[in-house]
């Protein structure tokens, strides 16, 4: 019977790719990472002078540093193209330097390894798996290497991560939205797995798989912080956050129950630091932009690693994994509990949209409280609860 089960579910993603190919093909649309490095801030590996903000910067600006959980026993899924040729040497720099334990880093190519090295993705590989190792120190980092660049390789990268039992699936890449979006909804769809994708660097221009309703989207604020991690100043939305309304998502139950008027899918659910000039530490040895060493680093590229670490702490402290998690999050987004949860971003916006009180279509629900709203995910009566009745009867039977 499991041999069936797992014969069925091959044959079911297989299926699922054949639409992909076909759906994106049609459009032609381009594949590409949402990181932004910051120019001229690259120096040289002997440089003490690091750029941009550490770990203990941004656990404590978003109260990480207040909680004991690691991300330990759970598997968090960082999906790119081409990977980095280099990302087990840079990942040992980057935890000797911030005195991280040593990862546990598998590295997987589903179509075999790629025929090339793309500095842009190297960088965007080292970004997601350094910072996702930094916020949940303890997890499992599977990274899935894509052959390419195409929609195809990568939503087959996503369902291999599915597959082998990823908890959390982190995209930090996308391409403008299509038609036939709405027919792969069920890669995005799978019992205890909550997937998670950078909304976008440029505004209103708003990217797939970001604008899935199965999918929790990430924006982009400004976050000014001194040398230990205290706000020097309102957090406010960055001028380049993917922002904005589907024209081919309807708008999800969990967005209407909360009030959100629109003709379809808003995007972002949430947002963390993207803004390059408040942005993170990375380091690279693949050479880019002609440089190797220290850079700092931002886009919404950041947000997506960053809230995958955040839902593997949760699941620790839950002992069971997440699915979906968009009804608890809005949830706790509503009422009393709304400032208590969120911090709300109220000032910024992109070229279309502006921040304001609660909701927005450039920084969602706001920034995590990350101590607050975990806690709160424990008691809340909606965590793991989402109706995929539908996939898994096709896999059972």
């Amino acid at each position: 019977m499991k041999i069936l089960k797992m014969c069925l579910l091959v044959i079911v993603a297989s299926l699922c790719l054949s639409i992909t190919t076909a759906g994106w093909a049609s459009q032609e649309t381009k594949i590409h990472p949402t990181i932004r490095i910051q120019k001229d801030k690259a120096k040289n590996i002997t440089d003490n002078n690091i750029p941009g903000y550490n770990p203990y910067q941004i656990k404590k600006a978003y109260g990480i540093n207040n909680l004991p959980y690691t991300g330990a026993k759970q598997t968090i899924a960082i999906i790119e193209a081409f990977g980095s040729p280099t990302i087990k040497n840079d990942l040992k720099v980057f935890e000797k330097e911030f005195k991280l334990p040593p990862a546990h880093l598998e590295i997987v190519y589903p179509q075999g390894p790629p025929s090339e090295i793309n500095p842009l993705w190297a960088g965007e590989t080292s970004l997601d798996v350094q910072w996702a190792h930094a916020l949940a120190p303890k997890a499992k980092i599977m990274l899935v290497v894509a052959k390419s660049d195409s929609a195809e390789d990568l939503i087959e990268a996503v369902d291999y991560a599915v597959y082998k039992g990823a908890q959390v699936v982190s995209m930090s890449w996308g391409g403008e939205e299509f038609p036939e979006e709405t027919s792969l909804e069920d890669h995005f769809k799978h019992r205890g797995t909550v997937f998670i994708a950078a909304s976008g660097d440029s505004g209103s221009t708003i990217l797939w798989p970001a604008l899935s309703p199965n999918v929790i989207s990430v924006g982009g604020t400004t976050l000014p912080l001194d040398s230990r991690g205290n706000l020097t100043g309102p957090e406010t939305a960055w001028t380049w956050s993917g922002g904005g309304i589907s024209v081919y998502e309807p708008l999800p139950d969990y967005q209407d129950k909360y009030g959100i008027s629109a003709d379809g899918r808003g995007v972002p659910d949430v947002s963390f630091n993207a803004d390059p000039e408040t942005g993170v530490a990375v380091y690279l040895s693949t050479p880019i932009q002609g440089s190797v060493g220290w850079f700092e680093v931002g886009g919404t590229s950041f947000g997506a690693p960053a809230w995958a670490a955040i839902i593997a702490l949760a699941d620790q402290k839950l002992s069971r994994p997440l699915t979906d998690g968009h009804d608890a999050l809005y949830q706790l987004g509503s009422g009393v509990n709304y400032s208590k949860n969120y911090r709300d971003i109220t000032s910024g916006g992109n070229d279309s949209y502006s921040a304001g009180p609660g909701y927005d279509f450039v920084t969602g629900l706001g920034s995590p409280k990350v101590n607050k709203l975990i806690n709160k995910l424990r008691s809340h009566k909606n965590v793991g609860v989402y109706n995929i009745d539908d996939v898994d009867a096709d896999v059972d039977k």
